[in-house]
This record gives C-alpha cells, structure tokens and sequence, in this order.
C-alpha cells in the first residue's frame, strides 16, 4: 500500500480557491465520456474518489459549472474556470477531486477507466480495469479493496 504523503494542498489555475486533502482516494479514475472530454478539454478526465470527510475547500467559494442538473454537481474556480471536484447527488460520502491540482499528481495514476466506449482511438491512461460505461455499483466494494492493494 502506498504512503500518500497527506495532507495534500491543491488549488486551481489561478490560486483564489484553494483545496485540501486529508484522506487517501478510495480509488483514482479516468472517465473516457464525452461529457468529460468537453469539460475538461482534454482525451479524458481524472479523479479521484476522496473520502468526504476528508476533503475541504480551505479558500475560495466555488461555482457550480458544467452541467447543473440533479444527479452531479460540478465545481469550478469562479475566476479562471477550472474544473476542481464533483459531488455525486446521493453519494455524499466522497467527493471526485481533480488530481491534477494536487501536490504530487504524479501518485494518483487511474486504477480503473470508464466509459470507454466513448474513447478517442489515441487516448491511453494506463489504468489496470477498463470498463464499457461504469462498473456495477456491487463491484465498487472490490475494486476498492483491489486498489489498496495496487498502490
């Protein structure tokens, strides 16, 4: 099991909002969907599960931005725009932060990546579990217990 060096001190683009993590991720992923290639601009989007209780906005207020319906809600800086965490309607028990904003990225490689049918051909992320859409909501206890184990 990894040493994931926490707390963890992260911020957006542009530094007015400011993030903390004090929990190790549940898992780290790469989400190949269309929606999160065009909010991210990039191939894919990463993430990492963190523990609710373990994570804190400590500056800034952020927005609400990409989509503003009912089942996520997604957190941007109110300034530069930078995609930093989603929260899950009905899951508050973790929060899906950008690993990118964290000292040490490089620690969080995703350990699964979904929605790959979706994937641009070129895009590789190197993840060990590679899923269709999402997994089954009954396979998540395993893959976080396997992922522990990875890292």
């Amino acid at each position: 099991m990894m040493d994931w060096k926490l707390p963890r001190q992260g911020a957006c683009r542009c530094g007015e909002v400011r993030i903390e993590v004090r929990a190790a991720p549940l898992v780290t992923m790469a989400c190949h969907c269309t929606g999160c290639q065009k909010m991210s601009s990039s191939a894919y989007s990463l993430s990492a599960a963190i523990p609710a209780e373990g994570f804190a906005v400590t500056e800034g207020e952020p927005v609400v931005g990409g989509l503003h319906g009912p089942d996520a809600h997604h957190y941007f800086c109110p300034r530069c725009m930078t995609w930093m965490f989603t929260r899950a309607e009905g899951m508050d028990w973790f929060v899906n932060v950008r690993p990118t904003l964290l000292e040490g990225a490089g620690d969080f490689a995703p350990y699964i990546e979904t929605w790959v049918g979706e994937k641009l051909p070129f895009a590789e992320t190197g993840a060990a579990k590679s899923y269709e859409a999402l997994p089954p909501m009954e396979d998540y206890e395993g893959l976080m217990a396997e992922f522990r184990e990875w890292r």
